[in-house]
């Protein structure tokens, strides 16, 4: 509104000059291009990370695996948490040294966290492997993936904002500099002689 009431402020004013109403038009023409620029490419970036990140959950639903494991004896001290999505409710995880069977069939064995409170031997618990065993976290789902979506798209959005201000701030930036150039030459001109040194006060 500043901007719209700026061009608006020098429309017929006789005090304006050409950079002031130069430097109003910049202004609305960097409101409008914000306008415009932002909600497009949040939508383009957003769109495109939402087919990658789905993508990704179809790939890691099809190529990760739960399967059972079987407490063989517990460990000490827990390791920090490897997966970052897990939440509250998956606090309470023990180390324990456990043996599984892969998707391909195979043994497999090895230190791993276990949802399990007290672990004992031969107690069972649930964890996310690949088609050859090895341990990795659970697969994204689609909720979270919307919302890295969502983020990426916001994330674009305000970038776009800022480069957008960012040159309009250069480009007002040049016009001052040229302006105070001008008037350094007039004054230049001008020399000493000015006001009542002229006329042989």
């Amino acid at each position: 509104m500043r901007t719209i009431s700026g061009v608006w402020r020098w429309r017929g004013n006789p005090l304006r000059r050409p950079t002031d109403v130069a430097e109003a038009w910049v202004c609305l023409l960097a409101l409008l291009l914000t306008l415009v620029a932002m909600p497009v490419v949040g939508t383009v970036t957003g769109s495109a990370a939402q087919d990658s990140l789905r993508r990704s959950v179809r790939e890691q639903r099809h190529t990760r695996h739960l399967v059972t494991a079987t407490v063989l004896r517990t460990l000490a001290q827990a390791p920090p948490e490897a997966d970052p999505d897990t939440g509250a409710a998956r606090t309470s995880r023990s180390r324990v040294l456990a043996g599984w069977t892969a998707p391909d069939g195979t043994r497999r064995q090895g230190a791993v966290l276990a949802d399990v409170k007290s672990p004992r031997a031969g107690e069972h618990f649930r964890l996310w492997t690949d088609p050859t065993g090895r341990i990795t976290t659970r697969p994204l789902d689609s909720a979270t993936a919307r919302a890295h979506a969502v983020l990426a798209g916001f994330g674009a959005a305000v970038v776009v904002a800022g480069l957008i201000e960012s040159v309009r701030r250069l480009v007002v930036w040049r016009m001052v500099r040229r302006r105070y150039a001008r008037w350094d030459r007039a004054w230049d001109r001008a020399g000493p002689d000015w006001g009542k040194a002229g006329r042989g006060c």
